[in-house]
């Protein structure tokens, strides 16, 4: 039991907290919003694990970048509208978390064009958003061509299970797109994101301790997406923001 305490590390413990509310908060969204919330919820996950990607941190002993949490849970916002509302639905959430991420990105590139005042402050404000936007161009282009391209495979594999399967076996289809997926994502990622900052061998390390994550996600969220099923859309809360 100490050993397992030991083991288990506040940093493991924010971790596994992250994650339940992440899918907690895009569970919420559904109900409250539909497809609505599912929409937003990729799109806020998409450009949030850009801006967190740079960040390395330590899971479990692992080393892996901080934001595999919030990405790896688009899969299951995909899913879950892949199996609500249909292949269109969740392919067109991905290429809208695709579009309004390189609009983003544009976005903050002219920010920084833009010169600060002579303040101390406005200097430190400039400096710090010049060390993170300027670090991201690769992590978010790189990662943004990756995402486009496993997410249409993720999309593809679920629905071609759920055909194969007539339907049942929701937690098949869920893992094994995701899992499938997810290890082409990671591959792709690490040869083309981390592999010319930090080496061949390093971003293969990377890569292997972010799969390993990302399956425990995967799993995790499998209960969530059974939990989802069950629930009916909140119409009248959409109703009353006049969303219908």
């Amino acid at each position: 039991m100490i050993e397992f305490i030991n083991f288990f590390t506040f940093q493991d413990g924010l971790w596994l907290f992250t994650v339940i509310l992440d899918l907690f908060v895009t569970l919420l969204l559904y109900k409250l919003f539909g497809k609505r919330g599912l929409y937003a919820i990729v799109i806020f996950n998409i450009m949030l694990s850009n801006l967190q990607g740079p960040k390395l941190t330590v899971i479990f002993g692992m080393e892996t970048s901080l934001g595999v949490i919030l990405y790896s849970s688009i899969y299951f916002a995909t899913d879950l509208l892949s199996e609500k509302y249909g292949r269109k639905e969740a392919q067109g959430a991905v290429l809208l978390g695709f579009i309004i991420s390189i609009i983003m990105v544009l976005m903050i590139y002219i920010s920084l064009l833009f010169l600060p005042s002579q303040t101390v402050y406005s200097q430190n404000v400039h400096n710090a958003m010049s060390v993170l936007f300027n670090f991201t161009p690769i992590f978010v282009f790189g990662s943004l061509f990756v995402y486009l391209i496993t997410q249409s495979v993720d999309i593809w594999i679920f629905h071609a299970i759920k055909k194969k399967t007539n339907g049942r076996h929701l937690w098949l289809r869920n893992n094994a797109s995701t899992i499938l997926s997810q290890g082409l994502d990671t591959v792709l990622y690490a040869l083309i994101v981390w592999a010319p900052i930090v080496g061949f061998w390093k971003a293969m390390t990377l890569a292997m301790s972010k799969y390993i994550i990302k399956i425990l996600i995967a799993l995790i969220d499998t209960i969530f997406l059974y939990w989802a099923i069950e629930w009916k859309e909140s119409t009248s809360w959409r109703k009353k923001l006049q969303l219908d």
